[in-house]
């Protein structure tokens, strides 16, 4: 029996053991297979729309710009946790080697400077390998940290198309509800957002580094769980789960609930559809009615819930169990993120209540999966989904008594999200700190 990060894992003996290694085999084929359908959907879907389509996008990846700096290295990083140390090196030498290579002819041709290509193509290359040259549990192993790390990477071409068309499918957005009922929370995207102003350009650089980079600390926090497969013992969750699920959940709210942000529809960078140009110095007046307003068709309408405040919080629950150095990093990416949030003026506080608690309640569904749905999980997922169908019914339906009767339900809303916290800390915490103390003592 296997003991890692204080939960059980047991392998049964024999050919039993066999049927579960090839039932993990087929999910992680049959997991990619269902990647490359959703993104061929997605092309058709982005020729449709004229927009950039994730085949696209991925293909920049291998030879042209890629879009993104980050992601393909954090998943190229993720995927070498379960290859062997001197595989890994020669992996990330290749890399760096081939991104070297590109960067060079770019400034050549004078164009920009970026990365990208040699992760993803050391990645595909990686992945090719090991499916066909190599066998048993080194096999396995290997092939689930790669199917993690390419599903990251494809998972964020998926996300680039779908915000399109939250931006083609939704004209109308609903930013005066969300910023109506911000007012039972104090306006925190307005003052936030003068707080950072006044701080100078240091603060500011920081929070927007930590907000756009979130995944360099998702790879940190996920390498130190993943730490111990290549050696057979696999944590029963893993952040990467919670990441990977979010990101599938989250969105669809976007088609539900759209909204832009403080920023575009209260700001300088509403681009000639903004209500009024006065984030973050100047609250809006209560109006004495309010309705949908129209907005152009490009923005993505990426704001409820907020999911940079899920997956940072989710960052924070798993680095709990981490050393005191990855328990300060998951409070300090956490802390930025929603200085981010406001200060920058992406998201309203609605946005980040419905954010965390979409994020307790999909971690409590996924956590600790050896305990099975008794009564404390079957509550806590139960009391997270009311709090986060609560929050969007609330501000679609109640902004105004919301913006007219602030401190009321201002203290409701932070009274249940409070209740709500508490709850998932004392079904997934609380035992295990007072046996910590026991032992510690």
């Amino acid at each position: 029996m296997l003991i890692y990060d204080g939960q059980r894992s047991s392998s049964p003996p024999g050919e039993s053991v066999g049927n579960a290694r090839r039932f993990r085999s087929w999910v992680i084929w049959g997991s990619i297979a269902g990647a490359v359908l959703v993104l061929i959907a997605g092309q058709l879907m982005a020729v449709h729309i004229t927009a950039l389509g994730p085949l696209t996008s991925l293909s920049w990846d291998y030879v042209g710009r890629p879009k993104s700096a980050t992601t393909p290295w954090a998943g190229f990083l993720l995927a070498l946790i379960g290859v062997p140390g001197p595989v890994r090196a020669r992996a990330l030498a290749a890399a760096v080697g081939i991104d070297v290579i590109f960067v060079i002819i770019r400034a050549l041709e004078g164009r920009s400077f970026t990365v990208g290509n040699g992760p993803t193509i050391v990645l595909t290359a990686l992945a090719l390998i090991v499916a066909m040259r190599w066998t048993g549990a080194r096999r396995e192993t290997a092939l689930r940290t790669i199917a993690l790390g390419a599903l990251l990477i494809l998972a964020t071409k998926v996300g680039e198309i779908w915000l399109d068309i939250t931006a083609w499918a939704r004209p109308m957005v609903l930013d005066p509800y969300a910023e109506l009922a911000d007012h039972a929370l104090g306006n925190p995207s307005w003052l936030v957002g003068q707080a950072l102003d006044a701080a100078g350009p240091v603060p500011l650089g920081v929070v927007q580094w930590v907000y756009f980079e979130l995944p360099v600390a998702a790879i940190v926090v996920a390498a130190w769980q993943l730490r111990n497969v290549t050696i057979g013992v696999w944590p029963r969750h893993y952040l990467v789960r919670t990441f990977l699920t979010l990101g599938v959940i989250g969105p669809l709210f976007y088609a539900v609930f759209p909204v832009v942000g403080p920023v575009l529809a209260f700001g300088p960078q509403g681009h000639g559809f903004e209500l009024a140009d006065v984030w973050p110095n100047i609250v809006p007046a209560l109006p004495s009615s309010i309705e949908s307003m129209p907005f152009d068709g490009i923005t993505p309408r990426n704001c409820m819930p907020s999911l940079h405040t899920a997956w940072a919080l989710s960052l924070f629950i798993h680095s709990r169990r981490g050393p005191l150095w990855l328990r300060w990093g998951g409070a300090f990416w956490l802390v930025c993120t929603l200085i981010a949030t406001l200060g920058l003026g992406a998201h309203y506080g609605v946005d980040l209540m419905a954010g965390a608690a979409l994020c307790l309640t999909v971690e409590s569904v996924l956590r600790d999966p050896d305990r099975g749905w008794d009564r404390e999980r079957t509550w806590v997922v139960a009391f997270g989904i009311a709090t986060f169908a609560g929050v969007l019914l609330c501000v679609r339906y109640l902004a105004l008594p919301m913006a007219n009767y602030p401190f009321p339900f201002g203290i409701a809303l932070l009274g249940v999200f409070a209740a709500l916290a508490y709850t998932f800390y004392r079904t997934w915490f609380a035992e295990a700190d007072v046996r910590e103390k026991v032992l510690s003592r």
